[in-house]
């Protein structure tokens, strides 16, 4: 029998602090015009002191849990998508763990930057389809903000904090919860170069006592990531409705990236995606890496933009590239 791959709960969290583009033109040479104007940005949350990646996940795991009926108890595994770990070891997804109070776990971390979320998705209905019994978490959450130069007004003004979940089982979906119909993740290191966070890597390791460089911080060259993020958004969601004998038509809600309205704006046109089918976040949230796709899919149920029968397109882009799709079909 085939497994089923069922999104039972889903949660978010995003820090209480809020940071608006008006704040940013005390930190750096900048206008709420120019923002809005070239990303659609209008506000972002920030962490608070201390706060960190896992406490964000934790908050995120707890709002899906509760939303599938699940005790934490339940769970199999955990994975958690980030490129802004608390620590470079132990990984995130252990360190959740143990905020959850739990132990003997398949924990690990999925790194694929701002696709994350669906790499991770893709992981965790592997061990569905291999272990049935099997329940997962997936989670993604970020802390941009500690890998954000705030002197670079090209980068400081795109980035936000959070974090979004999904519990994953084989159950027969109950309404309001969606089955994961396929899902397609794609990269090509060779366009690596233009998305970088290279800093303490083995590659360009610190020695102690040594000064923090621009390095440390995320570095990128813009023109060529719009680029390749409308052209590879677009393919990798014209296969995956293609491969399923589906059209945008077919689609109740598109869920990109959310990464810079313009990018959304240029995927959605050559789609052919009306603008009312568009889920757009980065308005208040900014650009929240891995974490972008799970908050939309989240704010879309607490707004009631996705109902019983909905199909759901979601894709992403990141840093590798990466880049990756998913069908969901809500009951």
């Amino acid at each position: 029998m085939q497994p089923r791959f069922t999104l039972e709960g889903f949660g978010r969290y995003v820090p209480q602090r809020v940071l608006t583009n008006a704040d940013l033109e005390s930190i750096v040479e900048t206008s709420d015009d120019w923002i809005t104007t070239r990303t659609g940005i209008k506000e972002r949350r920030i962490v608070a002191p201390g706060e960190a990646c896992t406490d964000l996940a934790a908050h995120a795991a707890r709002a899906a849990l509760d939303n599938a009926g699940r005790a934490a108890g339940e769970l199999s595994h955990i994975y958690v998508a980030t490129f802004t770990p608390d620590t470079v070891c132990p990984p995130a997804a252990c360190t959740l763990q143990d905020k959850l109070g739990l132990k003997n776990l398949a924990c690990m971390d999925i790194a694929a930057a701002c696709s994350g979320f669906l790499f991770a998705l893709d992981t965790a209905m592997g061990a569905v389809a291999r272990k049935p019994d099997s329940v997962v978490l997936v989670c993604a959450s970020e802390v941009v903000t500690s890998r954000t130069n705030w002197a670079d007004r090209a980068t400081c003004v795109l980035f936000g904090d959070g974090a979004g979940a999904v519990v994953l089982s084989n159950r027969e979906p109950k309404p309001g919860q969606a089955s994961v119909r396929d899902i397609i993740i794609q990269s090509d290191g060779a366009l690596g170069p233009l998305l970088t966070v290279k800093g303490g890597g083995s590659a360009h390791p610190y020695k102690l006592g040594q000064t923090v460089d621009a390095d440390h911080f995320i570095e990128m060259i813009g023109p060529e990531i719009y680029k390749n993020a409308v052209r590879n958004m677009t393919q990798v969601c014209e296969d995956i409705l293609a491969r399923n004998a589906l059209t945008m038509n077919d689609v109740d809600l598109f869920i990109p990236h959310q990464a810079n309205l313009r990018i959304m704006e240029g995927v959605a046109k050559r789609l052919r995606c009306p603008e009312a089918k568009v889920m757009i976040t980065v308005d208040r949230y900014g650009n929240t890496a891995a974490a972008s796709a799970p908050i939309a899919l989240a704010d879309a149920l607490a707004e009631g933009r996705v109902g019983p029968g909905s199909r759901v397109l979601m894709t992403t882009f990141g840093g590798g590239f990466t880049w990756a799709a998913a069908l969901l079909e809500f009951a």
